[in-house]
């Protein structure tokens, strides 16, 4: 694909933010990117899939590179376990259901998740239970400065809670092209989280499948947040915090009824730390009275206030606004700091 100039990245982001890109340009395999990325070495780069976890800001005063890199192969497989690897470009969800027609699990908590498999390890996608890094088998990724292809297996991506070394030390170093999945031929359910367990009952389920748990994920997102293509949105835009289990027990005492949950280890990573909880962000919005809030076209969505929205010509600058309003309201009611899921750029 040709390189485009003063392109407006309004359909390449799920916000609908309309600002400008000096350069645009897509590629579709590794001669490509390489070409993108030798031809003008001193512009800024930025690398994007699906757009569904970044704001922007402002104009990009360099070149936007889109990964349209496709394909799905079955590497391998034994008595328990498939091992498929996708291109980074591919459509997470339409991965997830290419998985579940064949009766992989895994990663059926994970459908309707926007966005595309190459941004799954960089963020640890995690819903209802279940987090990437826990079928990850390893990654192909280009080191934009060396213009070579590394591997990554599980312990190299140092997955945290939403967080991963790509969104760290190695951030806007690597280009992920392809990730390796180890998905079960004998799939094991994971039901107890959230609302999963009445909606199968809702669905009259009488015998779990990978395709029953899905279906029920997917009722839950879409009676919850909202379509990107009707109202812009990048899903959770704050992570839900950690806090010590001494502070969760003083806020315990003045709020009963606040959501919380025990933190999930990670083997090689920070977050491995066993005396905190986490406390769903959600909520601790909602009771600063943020959920249905709206200013001009920025606003937070009216069923789940975890959701920060355009409702259709507001600025990133607008969004971001907003969020450092609630992040600061939240602090002041609770003590806690929100820290955003959602990339600004």
């Amino acid at each position: 694909m040709r390189i485009r100039e003063n392109v407006s990245l309004r359909q390449y982001n799920t916000f609908g933010i309309n600002v400008a890109a000096r350069y645009f340009a897509a590629f579709n395999n590794t001669d490509e990117l390489s070409a993108r990325l030798e031809e003008n070495p001193r512009i800024h780069k930025i690398i994007i899939g699906g757009g569904s976890n970044i704001l922007f800001t402002k104009d990009v005063d360099g070149m936007v590179l889109k990964n349209e890199m496709m394909g799905i192969e079955v590497l391998k497989e034994d008595n328990d376990y498939v091992y498929v690897r996708a291109a980074a470009g591919e459509n997470w969800h339409g991965f997830v259901q290419y998985c579940i027609q064949r009766n992989w699990g895994g990663i059926e908590n994970l459908s309707l998740i926007p966005g595309c498999v190459g941004a799954a390890p960089m963020q640890n996608i995690g819903a209802y239970g279940v987090e990437l890094q826990e079928v990850f088998e390893g990654l192909t990724a280009f080191h934009i400065r060396d213009m070579k292809m590394q591997h990554f297996g599980p312990s190299d991506c140092a997955f945290g809670y939403r967080d991963s070394v790509f969104k760290k030390e190695y951030r806007n170093r690597f280009i992920i092209l392809d990730v390796t999945f180890r998905l079960l031929k004998k799939p094991v359910f994971h039901t107890s989280y959230g609302a999963i367990r009445q909606e199968l009952e809702k669905m009259g389920v009488k015998e779990l499948s990978v395709q029953a748990v899905s279906r029920a994920v997917i009722n839950i997102r879409r009676s919850k947040l909202p379509d990107p293509a009707v109202i812009g949105n990048a899903g959770s835009f704050f992570k839900n915090p950690e806090i010590t289990v001494e502070q969760f027990q003083t806020l315990e005492k003045l709020y009963p009824e606040m959501p919380h949950y025990p933190v999930k280890k990670y083997p090689s990573s920070a977050d491995n730390d066993s005396g905190r909880v986490k406390i769903a962000a959600g909520w601790l919005i909602e009771q600063c009275g943020w959920k249905g809030f709206r200013n001009g076209d920025a606003g937070v969505h009216v069923s789940q206030a975890l959701v920060l929205v355009n409702y259709g010509k507001a600025k990133g600058s607008d969004i971001y606004r907003l969020s450092e309003e609630i992040v600061q309201s939240v602090q002041k009611k609770f003590g806690i700091i929100l820290d955003r899921e959602v990339n600004i750029l």
